[in-house]
């Protein structure tokens, strides 16, 4: 036998071992506390039997525990953990006292008050759809929140929008009291600006600069938010605005679709008469300007001609002055120098000729040179 099992049953004492057994355990020792639990006088002794006691007897008894147990809840709660990112802004009968950060903290119970706010997670709004996610996959819901997407753009189209807001807590203090409902103030802000802006805009213009639009309702936005809180304590800084989808509502996009396949037509046929112009229009403005310069050039030919046989003209006539037959001969000669070399068939006349006139051919490749000197010489 062991030493646990030598003890004597006096020595040993019962210990609960469930969570039922440590409650009862506790009544009984509040009920023994309250009421005066005392053996009754055995029958036959003399004794009276004890009176009952009065119901304020123990007053004093439960004002002690209720006492205690204040006391102890107000220790307990006197220390208090800010979790990393967390900041922990305390009241101090109803104004505001400090704001402290991540770790351990004490305040004085039933004056301060404390509340926790987490300035490091970014928080997220959506417009227009809501992300389900069922398991692993992540998916959008756009049923039921066509009032939150529906707007009008510049050129009177009605368009979906569906865009996230991404925000964190800048100033605690602001964001828990000086705006009642800051969710709410970032929603309704936000459509009303994202509507503003996309009203001035084509919606071909919104499909193309979705990144300058979110800057812009960015912008605005934080501008907006701003003016609800005090000058240099922003409650919420907004983080990213993102456009996740710009589409034509589903009753009206087989219509959309035609008038957008026309539009691009006319872009094209527009293109292609650009086409046409840039390649016809500065070819005809060249050939206008070679034509022009070229009758710029045979205008300053046919006056340098001109100006030429005049001058060569006058030049012969004061030779012809000075010397008339010399000056004919030579000029005989010269015209015939240039004619004669084109000459295919020379025709010699004797003007006493009486016969037919005999041919010599002085093209023949066969006849002697001598022949036409001498047929030239008659």
């Amino acid at each position: 036998m062991t030493n646990q099992d030598q003890q004597p049953p006096w020595g040993k004492k019962h210990k609960p071992q469930t969570p039922e057994e440590v409650v009862a355990q506790l009544i009984n020792k509040l009920q023994d506390f309250f009421t005066d639990k005392k053996n009754p006088p055995p029958p036959g002794n003399g004794q009276e039997p004890a009176r009952p006691t009065s119901p304020f007897a123990n007053i004093g008894k439960l004002l002690t525990v209720i006492l205690i147990i204040i006391v102890l809840q107000g220790v307990y709660s006197s220390f208090f953990k800010i979790a990393p990112s967390e900041v922990g802004v305390i009241l101090r009968f109803g104004q505001y006292s400090r704001t402290t950060p991540s770790g351990l903290h004490f305040k004085i119970p039933y004056i301060d008050k404390l509340y926790k706010v987490d300035v490091e997670n970014i928080r997220m709004e959506e417009f227009g759809f809501r992300s389900r996610t069922p398991g692993q996959q992540s998916m959008l819901d756009k049923r039921g929140f066509d009032m939150e997407s529906l707007t009008l753009t510049a050129d009177t189209n009605v368009i979906n929008v569906a865009w996230i807001v991404q925000y964190k807590v800048a100033d605690p203090y602001s964001f828990l009291f000086i705006v009642s409902d800051v969710k709410q103030a970032i929603r309704d802000i936000s459509e009303s600006v994202t509507r503003r802006i996309v009203g001035n805009m084509d919606f071909d213009y919104l499909l193309s600069n979705r990144d300058l639009l979110a800057n812009s309702v960015k912008a605005e936005l934080q501008a907006e938010l701003d003016g609800l809180f005090p000058k240099g304590t922003p409650g919420v800084s907004i983080t990213t605005v993102q456009f996740q989808d710009i589409n034509p509502p589903d009753q009206v996009k087989p219509a959309f679709n035609e008038v957008n396949e026309a539009d691009q037509d006319m872009k094209r046929l527009v293109n292609e008469a650009q086409e046409n112009y840039n390649r016809v229009i500065p070819k005809a403005a060249g050939e206008a300007k070679q034509i022009i310069e070229e009758a710029y050039g045979y205008q300053a030919q046919r006056v340098n001609d001109a100006q030429g046989e005049t001058q060569r003209f006058n030049d012969i006539l004061a030779e012809y002055k000075n010397a008339p037959e010399v000056t004919r001969t030579r000029m005989y000669l010269e015209t015939m120098k240039e004619i004669l070399p084109n000459v295919q068939t020379v025709y010699v006349i004797d003007k006493n000729q009486q016969s037919p006139i005999p041919l010599l051919n002085l093209s023949s490749p066969g006849l002697s040179t001598a022949q036409p000197k001498q047929q030239q010489e008659r």
